[in-house]
Order: structure tokens, then sequence, then C-alpha cells
């Protein structure tokens, strides 16, 4: 298996020169679109970290949960050129939770600012970083392939933590903050 190898030794010092190793064993510069992409997702994995520390409704709490282990997947697919990972079958899992989430929010009339909770400020920070991954990933996809369900996983995952954003705020009772021209 690809992905069969495991880290032992952390400090291996070959990245000294500038330079990291991919999955399939190639080095690359560390500045490369491809570790780029997976320096977004892995920090938009670590966002979703400190989401999972607040209290949650159950099915965001569940549902992020299996998106840490999705994204751990992608960059996975981004890490090895070529090789896949992610199914279908996880996108759909996420048009399903995002149309739960949404049919009993309110619809918006204006924009909303990140805030509200705690809860909900960390998932739309959580929000921001998914559309930066998405948008190295997009930017590397013009140079080398990243897999269709990748790119498409990562855009209803930015719809959804938006829907999240709200469904949190609603589920403690605190409103939207919602945007207002002061000029």
């Amino acid at each position: 298996s690809l992905m069969g190898n495991r880290l032992t030794q952390i400090a291996t010092r070959t990245g000294d020169s500038g330079t990291t190793g991919l999955g399939d064993g190639q080095r690359v510069d560390k500045d490369h679109l491809r570790i780029c992409a997976m320096g977004d997702v892995d920090e938009l994995n670590a966002v979703i970290g400190i989401l999972l520390t607040e209290p949650l409704p159950e099915i965001i709490r569940s549902t992020l949960d299996d998106v840490q282990h999705d994204l751990f997947d992608v960059g996975g697919e981004i890490c090895i050129p070529g090789y896949t990972m992610l199914k279908t079958e996880r996108v759909t899992a996420l048009e399903n939770v995002l149309d739960e989430l949404n049919e009993p929010l309110p619809s918006l009339k204006e924009f909303i600012l990140p805030g509200g909770t705690r809860a909900s400020a960390y998932c739309h920070l959580a929000r921001t970083v998914c559309r930066r991954a998405e948008r190295s990933m997009i930017k590397l996809n013009r140079d080398e392939t990243v897999t269709v369900i990748s790119l498409q996983y990562i855009n209803r995952l930015s719809d959804l933590l938006f829907v999240m954003c709200r469904s949190i705020n609603q589920a403690s009772n605190v409103p939207d903050v919602l945007w207002h021209n002061v000029l």
C-alpha cells in the first residue's frame, strides 16, 4: 500500500536544502504548488480540530469527525500524484448533511459576518481556510492532476461549513451577525 509507510523518525534533516519528499519518493521544492496545497488542506484539518473542541450539535460533530479523515485522504492524494483515495460517496454525504442542516435555517436576505458564538467563528475560519485550500488545489490542477472528486469535495465542504456556521448559531439561540452598510 502506498499509504502503508509510517513515520518513525521525525527530524530526518533531508529538508534542510529546501526540498521535501512526496509520497511517491519524488523530491520537490518546499514551495511547490503541490506542497502548498497539502499545507492548506492540513491547515484546514487543524482548524476543524480547534472547532471540534467546542460544544457542537451531534450531527455537526460527527460530520466533522468524518471530514477530518477525508481531508487526510485528500492530502494523501495530493502527496502521491495520480493516486486516488476519496470516493464519490463522500461528496454525496456532504451534500446530504448540507441539505439537512440548511432546511430549518431562515432564508438569508443580508450578508452575514463571521461571529455569533465562538464555535461559529471558528467554523467561519475553517470555511475561509477551506476556500484557500480549494484555490491552491485549482492552481495545482492547472499544471498537474488533482482528482475531480477531491476538487468537488473541497468545494462542497466550504458550502457545508457556511451552513454549519449558521446552524451552530441557531442551535445556541444566537442570531447570525448581519452585515450592514455603514456609509
